[in-house]
């Protein structure tokens, strides 16, 4: 690879605060949310133009979608957004939980909102390029905006942004899952113009269940779950591909609906799942982004064919960017393990719990039974870099362990519990390493968490 050589540069300091919060996501919402209410000055900062993440940036509703009726819920955050959504008539009953399933534009205005309400410092339309690390601590980062380049100065750091960027680049160890092991990628869309009656009368008439998830995705399930209603759609993309509608060498088109509004919007289609891409590489996020959308169109036409009710159906809406399940995560202070998830795992320093749920590399697991585990701190804190944690779906653990932390509650989960956590080691004047786990827990236990 050619290089070429930069000028030192003298870069001024836009901002300073007590908690950076790097991405919008529902962990990062969370945690500088967090911070924020255990009395730190915290800024929220985005690459895009709102808050949410998968949510909003992706598409995707179904924030709970894995809840019936003996989930044990960690409460905090994640549950205050479902329920405020439901207050300002963001949310609507989902059709397979005992959940609420977002309007994702406008949960936009219900992210807003929170973070006014928390004092907690917005910055979209910003993307942070780089840490500032000196002597092993993270002291903030660079960003690059409509503003310039411009520094960030803080005491915390939380990596929000799904993918350990701030950690990677300031010299924690990572793994990265290689693209032909590590789960696909999804173009999310919507559709306008369906019937909702004549659809609805034709899923109750076929009563598709999660047993017939191994159909599309090879899905292995306890068993306990086959038996359950799910959103799933196959039948149109088999006839499609048979003929000829759908090329036959296209397997990746095939999957769930969310929400069928009162006026016919068909929304979180996530019906095309793209294995092989490198979420970390430029070239194969463009080519996904750009073949996903090939194959949403070749998905509608399908439905138009073949799924009542879809008849007159067409594209309303892309995700505003590619969904991503898989890619780089910290090597933490433990790693949480598929034993962990499976095995109801108990830690001293636990900062939340999260129901056995399981959903990647072909394993579903509902959480019908009670069950569930702890989240160890240890699990949030990256090694050799000194104030800076992390949150969401890069926190420490092997694949199976990831199958759980990676999705938006659980997100949630593990970002209050960083908010709070930087906002306590700066508190006490610890570096978040060797933080009072102890005080850490009574603050999250304030803002309404489960520890156990």
């Amino acid at each position: 690879m050619r290089h070429i050589e930069e000028a030192v540069r003298s870069t001024p300091v836009m901002h300073e605060t007590d908690v950076l919060v790097v991405g919008g996501g529902p962990g990062g919402l969370a945690a500088a949310l967090a911070a924020s209410r255990a009395g730190a000055r915290s800024t929220l900062v985005d690459r895009y133009g709102c808050f949410g993440g998968v949510i909003t940036q992706v598409g995707v509703d179904t924030l709970a979608w894995y809840r019936h009726e003996k989930t044990v819920e960690a409460g905090g955050i994640g549950l205050e957004f479902e329920r405020r959504a439901t207050e300002m008539g963001a949310a609507t009953p989902d059709v397979q939980s005992d959940s609420h399933a977002l309007d994702s534009e406008l949960f936009k205005v219900v992210a807003d909102t929170l973070v006014r309400e928390a004092g907690v410092t917005p910055l979209l339309h910003c993307l942070v390029t780089e840490p500032i690390v000196e002597d092993g601590r993270i002291r903030g980062v660079v960003t690059e905006s409509k503003s310039g380049r411009r520094a960030i100065l803080a005491g915390r750091v939380v990596d929000a942004t799904g993918d350990a960027d701030v950690a990677f680049r300031a010299g924690a160890p990572c793994h990265t899952e290689p693209p032909s092991s590590g789960m696909g990628v999804t173009v999310m869309f919507s559709c306008s113009g369906v019937d909702k009656a004549r659809f609805l009368d034709h899923v109750a008439e076929s009563a598709p269940t999660y047993g017939d998830w191994g159909r599309c995705w090879s899905v292995r399930t306890d068993g306990k779950e086959d038996g359950l209603f799910s959103p799933y759609l196959q039948e149109p993309f088999d006839r499609a591909r048979a003929d000829g509608v759908i090329p036959a060498d296209i397997r990746s088109i095939g999957g769930t609906w969310g929400r069928v509004t009162d006026a016919g919007e068909a929304t979180t289609l996530n019906l095309v799942v793209m294995s092989g891409y490198d979420c970390l590489d430029v070239r194969d996020l463009t080519e996904a982004e750009i073949e996903g959308r090939r194959q949403a169109l070749l998905a509608i036409e399908a439905l138009r064919r073949y799924m009542p009710g879809f008849e007159d159906a067409r594209l309303r809406t892309f995700g505003a960017t590619l969904g991503t399940r898989d890619s780089r995560k910290i090597v933490g202070r433990y790693e949480l393990t598929g034993d962990d998830v499976r095995g109801e795992a108990r830690f001293e320093d636990t900062v939340g719990i999260f129901p056995e749920f399981l959903d990647g590399y072909g394993i579903l697991v509902l959480p019908t039974t009670g069950r569930y585990f702890q989240i160890p701190y240890r699990a949030l804190v990256p090694r050799e870099v000194e104030n800076l944690l992390v949150a969401g779906r890069c926190v420490a653990g092997d694949r199976i362990s990831h199958t759980a932390t990676r999705n938006q509650m659980c997100c949630a989960v593990t970002g209050q519990a960083a908010g709070a956590a930087a906002a306590v080691s700066l508190r006490l004047g610890r570096g978040t390493s060797e933080t009072d786990v102890a005080q850490v827990q009574d603050e999250l236990r304030r803002q309404g968490v489960r520890l156990d």
